[in-house]
């Protein structure tokens, strides 16, 4: 079987999208030949059944007649095969005129808060749709298949954390408010706790929003404790994970942050607000997003935890991702809703 995988980037570097390259790697192991295409690729990511078709350009109508022309080369060889939208929904509504007319199933994969119209032509152009859960596409649909998240396992290895000293904290994501990082500064502020936040600026809001974050630590008195930094390559995010005794995340509901599941793979304990965790994390793991009185709680109640309580945490979150959110179960969850497993 071929199978089609349309992406923006084919990269394992990449710190947003390195991670899809694992997933394209586990479907490839499922099926005779994987075609992608992407905006854009570095040489030599991929296993050896997998080849890469580029439609990068400089102008959106450039893009758009070069995913065209690339799309319907292969064509020819698709049928009995499967199409694979990966998180854009443009690619879905561009690919389905060419694809579903010949019955070759498209299946749309998504998995944010932000819904539009674009969203619903996806929708309503894919054969099927998967997500981490239903609970994580933002539209109400038959459609949906919930196949949990991707995360390549053999990249984290289970980490033995210390239980000695002040907590050390860590968040990891770009510097958007979306991602709930003034309330954890001020959770962290109350408490003897310090934290680490690593990630990118890749807009003007979000730059903003990084010296918003800067002036309200120097405000509540908290700069020997809390530090923002930039980016980190995806290949030091395990390096992180091991300096850190927890994990804090508060993204908006809707959107299932995939460092969530890569920090449950390294044995890292989480505390997160996305009600779509209540699935991985025990309710003293989770807290009410705008509410850093809450959070602060419970980073004091994980503080009392001795190592042994936390090593068996990290243990149990550890089997949960490999049972429902490695790249291998995504693969044959994608296989399985195109109805090709």
């Amino acid at each position: 079987m071929r199978l089609v995988f349309i992406t923006q980037q084919v990269d394992p570097a990449h710190p947003a999208l390195g991670a899809t390259v694992p997933k394209i790697a586990a479907l490839a192991r499922r099926v005779g030949e994987v075609v992608v295409l992407a905006d854009g690729a570095v040489p030599d990511a991929l296993p050896g059944n997998a080849r890469v078709r580029t439609f990068g350009a400089r102008t959106r109508a450039g893009r758009g007649l070069r995913f065209e022309h690339a799309l319907t080369a292969e064509l020819r060889g698709l049928r009995g095969g499967v199409v694979v939208a990966h998180m854009c929904p443009i690619y879905a509504v561009l690919a389905a005129p060419l694809v579903r007319p010949l019955r070759i199933p498209l299946v749309l994969w998504y998995t944010h808060w932000r819904a539009g119209r674009l969203l619903r032509a996806a929708e309503r152009s894919a054969s099927v749709v998967t997500s981490v859960d239903r609970r994580s596409f933002p539209l109400r649909s038959s459609k949906v298949r919930a196949i949990g998240h991707g995360i390549e396992l053999g990249e984290f290895a289970c980490t033995e954390h210390r239980a000695d000293g002040a907590l050390r904290l860590l968040a990891l994501g770009r510097y958007s408010p979306a991602k709930g990082l003034r309330e954890i500064v001020h959770a962290v502020a109350a408490t003897d706790a310090r934290l680490t936040v690593h990630g990118p600026t890749l807009t003007p809001l979000e730059r903003e929003h990084r010296q918003t974050l800067g002036e309200l630590v120097d405000a509540l008195g908290a700069g020997d404790r809390i530090r923002l930094e930039g980016p980190v390559p995806r290949t030091r995010v395990p390096e992180l994970f091991a300096g850190a005794d927890l994990l804090v995340n508060n993204m908006r509901a809707g959107a299932p942050d995939k460092v969530v599941y890569e920090a449950a793979a390294s044995c890292l304990p989480v505390v997160a607000s996305n009600p779509v965790f209540d699935e991985l994390l025990e309710p003293e793991l989770r807290f009410a997003r705008d509410d850093p009185d809450d959070l602060a709680h419970r980073l004091r109640a994980f503080e009392a935890r001795d190592a042994s309580a936390r090593r068996e945490l990290g243990r149990r979150l550890r089997e949960q991702v490999a049972a429902h959110h490695s790249a291998e179960s995504w693969a044959e969850g994608i296989l399985a809703a195109a109805g090709r497993a």
